[in-house]
């Protein structure tokens, strides 16, 4: 099935690049892909190129645990990722395409009084900012997960949990391509293997690229660029509050039994939820020390084997079949950087961490409108880049990945 629906796939890739277009998007994954299509389909813009390195997808869209939330710790990111969580829902009628879209639901697990608070407080904050979360007691969390251990292996014991209803996952490589093939259709460029070398300035201003394919003309650039955001902002001197780590995953052979929610632990650091395949998924935190390998390690395996085994078992049967490592671009305060950087015609949607692939739509849809109408829209406001200069920093570890 998978490969009758892939064949369908219209990806038209443009026979040559041009020497100008009207905007240049640096980085094709997601969110580089989400905002060419949101300019072409909501505001009419085509001269449009997309400039990736390597292939569309083969960065940190790629090397995601395709989770779907909206749970977050402050009004401003629970608003933004509820619109985003909601426009996923909406994606494969809107493209046309099967992105593997299903909600599953989020258990966030406490394993202390203080952790039990901690959910009850992000019960209510989502609630009170339009994403539906619950809290809920031992027994309805073993009603909705029954292969948890309650005891923790007598160590991690659950004694509560926010239960996000609307939680859920899609298929990373099928999002990249249905946002890809929307844009094509209508005439943006996406040039796969052009890597960005410099940019082209008039005075303070970037006029546009140099690539590997040549000078480029854009009247505005856009760096969505993840992980390595930092040494692209460095070419024209651009100091970003932004440190790049690794976040580590893997997934195991099929697990036959169904495993119906998403699962995460703060205290533990660890989640786990199952694909369509059957395969069980685990991930963890970022990696301690900052860097730019995609390199995989044994030590993780262990330690993320080790805990995630303490809330499920029946995980100690399963094999090892792949792990992987993506390359996150964590800001100062933990939410993202979107806009304006200070640099005239330059812009970027950065700071995405461990959440960027849920982000997609949103930031690709508001990113467009900022290029468009050359304001910031009121959803993305609070996460300009000046908020560090202006002391209003949107602090919010909301995500196991940050423990």
């Amino acid at each position: 099935m998978n490969e009758a629906v892939e064949r369908l796939v219209d990806l038209r890739w443009p026979s040559q690049v041009k020497s100008a277009y009207d905007v240049v998007i640096i980085g094709g994954g997601g969110h580089g892909l989400a905002t060419a299509y949101y300019l072409a389909t909501r505001h009419g813009i085509t001269n449009v190129a997309v400039i990736e390195k390597g292939y569309i997808g083969s960065g940190n869209s790629g090397r995601n645990t395709t989770i779907i939330r909206a749970n977050y710790g402050i009004p401003e990111a629970v608003r933004f990722y509820q619109h985003s969580l909601e426009m996923y829902g909406r994606l494969e009628q809107e493209t046309g395409r099967d992105v593997m879209h299903a909600t599953k639901g989020l258990l966030w697990i406490a394993h202390s009084e203080a952790g039990v608070r901690q959910e009850r407080a992000r019960a209510e904050i989502n609630t009170a900012f339009g994403s539906k979360t619950e809290y809920v007691d031992p027994k309805t969390i073993q009603d909705i997960c029954p292969q948890l251990d309650m005891t923790g292996q007598g160590v991690w014991p659950i004694y509560g949990a926010s239960y996000h209803p609307s939680g859920a996952s899609a298929r990373h490589d099928r999002v990249v391509w249905a946002y890809a093939e929307g844009a094509m259709r209508l005439g943006v460029h996406v040039h796969q293997r052009t890597a960005v070398t410099g940019f082209l300035r008039d005075g303070d201003r970037v006029v546009g690229v140099e690539t590997t394919a040549g000078s480029i003309a854009a009247g505005v650039v856009v760096s969505a660029v993840g992980g390595h955001v930092t040494t692209l902002a460095s070419m024209v001197g651009l100091r970003l509050p932004i440190r790049t780590h690794q976040l580590q995953a893997f997934v195991t052979n099929r697990y036959a039994q169904a495993f119906g929610p998403i699962v995460a632990s703060s205290g533990l650091g660890v989640y786990a939820s199952q694909p369509a395949k059957g395969e069980m998924l685990i991930g963890a935190e970022i990696d301690r020390a900052p860097a730019y390998a995609y390199d995989a390690g044994h030590s993780f395996l262990r330690s993320c084997a080790f805990r995630s085994i303490a809330l499920l078992p029946f995980l100690r049967d399963l094999r090892v079949l792949r792990q992987w490592t993506g390359v996150c671009d964590m800001s100062a305060d933990y939410s993202p950087i979107m806009g304006f950087t200070g640099v005239p015609n330059l812009l970027v949607t950065t700071g995405w961490g461990t959440w960027g692939f849920k982000a997609i739509p949103a930031g690709g849809e508001q990113m467009a409108e900022l290029i468009a109408t050359g304001r910031t829209p009121a959803l993305i406001a609070p996460f300009a880049l000046d908020r560090f200069a202006n002391d209003r920093t949107m602090a919010d570890r909301g995500s196991a990945g940050t423990h």
